[in-house]
């Protein structure tokens, strides 16, 4: 009964949530619309996904979103300091090629979004076989280092979480 009423649970609760900070205000009528939200369109949506994802470990989940979440304002202060201060001429902008060792669909989507959403970064295209992932940076003196942070600091908590 409770995986028919919530077939993805992490999608339901992720709704709620999300519902609650547009509403930007408490309110039980809010509350009460997010948790239908929340219940039908997983409902809805469940024969569409049949191979749910398995995240292993909520804590792992908790500590990359506060990890991104820490990441995305260091780099707005770095990136209000480019714009600021640096001349264009001193900008070292490149597209940079990440080989993914990430192999499902979800994890991959996780972790362009995650490049995506930080300040000076931008994933832009994976290639077919989906094992890189091509991301612009719009100051990267040591393009390496940008990919092997990529790797070191999202990819390898993504295993974790995802495979």
């Amino acid at each position: 009964m409770m995986r028919r009423l919530f077939p993805h649970p992490m999608l339901s609760l992720l709704l709620i949530v999300v519902w609650m900070l547009l509403v930007n205000r408490f309110a039980w009528g809010s509350l009460v619309f997010a948790t239908i939200l929340g219940i039908v369109i997983p409902a809805m949506t469940a024969p569409y996904w049949p191979d749910r994802p398995r995240m292993r470990g909520i804590g792992n989940v908790i500590s990359y979103a506060l990890l991104v979440i820490w990441d995305i304002i260091v780099a707005n202060i770095q990136v209000a300091k480019i714009i600021l201060f640096k001349p264009n001429s001193a900008l070292r902008p490149a597209w940079i090629s990440v080989p993914l060792d990430l192999t499902t669909p979800e994890a991959i989507t996780v972790l362009a979004g995650t490049v995506t959403l930080t300040p000076g970064t931008v994933s832009s295209d994976l290639s077919e076989d989906g094992r890189y992932l091509l991301v612009h940076c719009l100051h990267a003196p040591d393009p390496d280092s940008v990919r092997d942070d990529i790797k070191a600091r999202y990819e390898t908590r993504l295993k974790e979480i995802f495979e």
